[in-house]
C-alpha cells in the first residue's frame, strides 16, 4: 500500500498536516468501500444508518432523535425516511397530541434486510481492517475522540 505522500504525490509541511490529509483521504476511501458494499442493498449509507438506529432502539423512534443519532448530519431524513418507508423497510406514525412530530419504527423487511447484510458472505468490504490489531483501533478512536475535544 502507498503512503499519502505517494498517493497525492504532495510534500507535506509536517506530520500533523500529513496526518490530516490522510485522514480525510482515507475518510473518502472507507466512504466509497462502504458505498459499494451497499450498492447491492439499494441503500445510501444514510438509510443504512437510519435502519441500524431503528434496529438498536427496538421501539418507535422521533425523526428529531434519528437526526441527532445518525452519523452523517444529512439534513433531509424526511426525504431518507420516505425511500425507506417506499421499499418496506420503516414503518412511520404521526403523534397524536402533535402532527408536526414523526416516529419510525424498523419492519420486519428491514430487520430482515440487516440481518442479510451483517451475514453476508462477502466479507472482504471490512477485509482491511485485519491490517490493523484491536489495540491500534483503540488508540486511533481515542485520537479521533481528542481531535473532536
Amino acid at each position: 500500500m502507498a503512503s499519502i505522500d505517494e498517493e497525492i504525490k504532495t510534500k507535506f509541511l509536517n506530520d500533523k498536516h500529513r496526518f490530516i490529509t490522510n485522514l480525510v483521504f482515507t475518510s473518502n476511501w472507507f466512504q466509497s468501500q462502504v458505498v459499494e458494499f451497499l450498492k447491492p442493498y439499494q441503500l445510501s449509507q444514510q438509510q443504512f444508518n437510519i435502519l441500524r438506529i431503528l434496529r438498536g432502539a427496538n421501539d418507535w423512534v422521533s425523526m428529531n432523535d434519528i437526526k441527532e443519532l445518525m452519523v452523517d448530519k444529512f439534513p433531509n431524513t424526511t426525504r431518507l425516511s420516505d425511500k425507506l418507508l417506499d421499499k418496506g423497510l420503516v414503518d412511520r406514525n404521526r403523534c397524536e397530541h402533535d402532527r408536526r412530530i414523526v416516529y419510525l419504527a424498523i419492519s420486519k423487511k428491514g430487520l430482515d434486510l440487516l440481518e442479510t447484510i451483517d451475514n453476508d458472505e462477502n466479507t472482504n468490504h471490512m477485509e482491511f481492517m485485519s491490517r490493523i490489531t484491536d489495540d491500534e483501533a483503540k488508540l486511533f478512536s481515542l485520537i479521533l475522540d481528542k481531535i473532536r475535544g
